[in-house]
């Protein structure tokens, strides 16, 4: 089965600690996460600041609003310049998400890089090319729109690159 990448940049008119910030507060994912995808986080008492060996439990409503418990451990970490988070349960054979952050004038650089392998060989295969692959761009081409409702748009505009191989 194979592994599928998923890589978004967006630049963000604000420092690269506040884009850290920003990212690393789990509350904050459900605000960029589209509604009808029922992001709820269950887990508490994640400690202060983001760190190696951080999980978060929650809940999501990818398709036909049936919930799925998923669980994600924080793997690495370089303040401010990246996290990574890997999921330990939940509805893939392998996720990993990279977050990295990188100044820029004007602001920082963020970019997503998705890898991921679905379950079920053949049909997991056929699923990504009919569904999944465009579900996830859709939330990540949200995400870009919210992140500019909340810091506002890259001075001149800026073109949505997301890329899925």
């Amino acid at each position: 089965m194979p592994l599928h990448s998923l890589k978004s940049v967006q630049k963000i008119p604000v420092t690269i600690e506040q884009a850290w910030a920003f990212y690393c507060d789990p509350t904050n994912l459900k605000s960029i996460t589209p509604e009808n995808m029922g992001f709820l986080i269950l887990s508490r008492h994640h400690g202060k600041g983001i760190y190696p060996g951080q999980l978060f439990e929650y809940t999501v409503k990818p398709v036909a609003g049936i919930p799925l418990n998923w669980v994600t451990e924080i793997t690495h970490v370089q303040e401010p310049h990246y996290f990574v988070d890997e999921q330990r349960k939940g509805p893939y054979k392998f996720w990993q998400h990279q977050h990295h952050f990188r100044a820029v004038e004007g602001g920082v650089e963020m970019t997503d890089i998705v890898h991921y392998r679905n379950p079920m060989g053949f049909l997991g295969k056929w699923m990504n090319s009919l569904f999944i692959r465009k579900k996830l761009r859709q939330i990540f081409e949200y995400r870009f729109s919210k992140v500019e409702e909340v810091f506002g748009k890259w001075p001149g505009g800026q073109e949505m690159k997301v890329e899925t191989w």
